[in-house]
């Protein structure tokens, strides 16, 4: 690519890390190396993880969240996602350890920006960890203006810093309407993961 540009993928509804893999595979099919860091989530049966693997050594994928307790039972199929949150934090919890993770995430951010490895790089959920005060917004804006110029980096997660907002060059929204979640459908294999 001749220009890479920052997109930001938030909003309260369901679709942002898919949206990002979408421009992901689309970017593979045509020779473009990418990599995928995910932040926060490190559930080792995700979809994701394992579908990437198949577009090596074009697609790298790595995870710096918490593993969830059930993620050897679920990937066989013999639980489902309780949507218990062990494996996601929250305010008002204790958060050492996705804090820890979120800073060896941060540092393979910085390399995968730099490197000349990759066309794209995707910070999945880094707007979470914002959030969580994990990271702060000119941290990751000085990740952003030391970026290659050829490089695409994509930012997901719901709340989106208002500096990460004015930084991007694309930021899409998605907007809740409507969630089976509401009508108490839990999260769905192949589907939510």
């Amino acid at each position: 690519m001749d220009k890479g540009l920052v997109q930001v993928y938030t909003g309260d509804s369901k679709g942002k890390t898919t949206a990002a893999l979408g421009q992901c595979l689309r970017a593979v099919g045509h020779g473009f190396f990418v990599c995928f860091i995910q932040f926060i989530k490190g559930g080792a049966y995700t979809g994701e993880l394992y579908s990437t693997q198949r577009l090596y050594p074009n697609f790298a994928f790595r995870q710096y969240g918490i593993t969830c307790p059930y993620s050897t039972l679920i990937r066989q199929g013999e639980e489902k996602c309780r949507g218990c949150g062990k494996c996601f934090p929250s305010k008002g919890k204790d958060n050492a350890e996705c804090e820890r993770m979120t800073c060896l995430g941060f540092s393979a951010a910085e390399k995968a920006v730099c490197s000349g490895e990759y066309d794209i790089v995707v910070l999945d959920e880094i707007n979470h960890a914002i959030y969580q005060n994990f990271l702060t917004p000119d941290e990751v804006i000085a990740l952003l203006n030391k970026k290659l110029p050829y490089v695409e980096v994509i930012l997901t997660g719901r709340n989106a810093h208002p500096a990460i907002i004015e930084r991007a060059d694309l930021v899409t929204e998605m907007t809740l309407r409507k969630h089976p979640f509401q009508k108490g459908i839990i999260s769905r294999r192949g589907i939510e993961y």
